[in-house]
């Protein structure tokens, strides 16, 4: 008898009528993220050619999939897949939407940020070292914005790491910030767009 597990189609479906059912970030978050735990807790829930790091913008051992977007380059739910290669690394950086982060395979390190100015300048910020956490398969990490979503994401092993990102706006084409807390320099950078779309 084979068992049946929650597979994306049903993460999707599922998160869906609940952005439609709960207008509530913090209550939505906190849904999503058990929807999420569900789907990363079973790691076939990803076809191979969506764990495997592959030549991209951000270098040879990187990988960013989109799985599922509502609306091109707007408001609405978007999943992607993002493989993290060995020793891979993302700066300081902003999201400008709810997101959560389910870890499939390997293990990640984030690291958590926190705005000290009050952004009224558009090249400059003043952030303070929050946390630093470790990620493992079956775990969630959630980003919430202006409040909480400013991280660092290091992959510090040998082979690749899998994710689900799960946001609400696609992050194709959306403005967003780059940081350097040593220099206080805030720069713009934009995802172009995914190595599969």
């Amino acid at each position: 008898m084979s068992i049946a597990h929650y597979a994306l189609e049903d993460f999707i479906q599922d998160t869906k009528s609940l952005m439609a059912a709960e207008p509530d970030v913090t209550r939505l978050l906190s849904r999503g993220s058990t929807l999420l735990e569900r789907l990363v807790r079973n790691p076939d829930c990803l076809p191979k050619p969506l764990r495997m790091p592959q030549q991209s913008d951000r270098g040879p051992a990187h990988g960013n999939y989109l799985i599922y977007r509502e609306a091109a380059e707007g408001e609405g739910l978007c999943v992607t897949a993002v493989v993290w290669g060995p020793g891979d690394h993302a700066p300081p950086h902003d999201h400008h939407t709810w997101g959560m982060i389910g870890l499939v395979e390997n293990t990640l390190q984030e690291t958590r940020f926190r705005r000290l100015d009050d952004g009224s300048q558009d090249d400059r910020a003043q952030l303070e070292l929050e946390r630093v956490g470790r990620y493992k398969p079956g775990e969630v990490s959630l980003l919430i914005p202006g409040v909480d979503e400013i991280h660092q994401m290091d992959n510090p092993t040998d082979r690749p790491t899998v994710e689900i990102h799960v946001y609400g706006r696609d992050l194709a084409g959306l403005k967003r910030c780059r940081f350097d807390p040593a220099t206080g320099t805030v720069r713009q950078y934009m995802l172009r767009n995914y190595d599969n779309a």
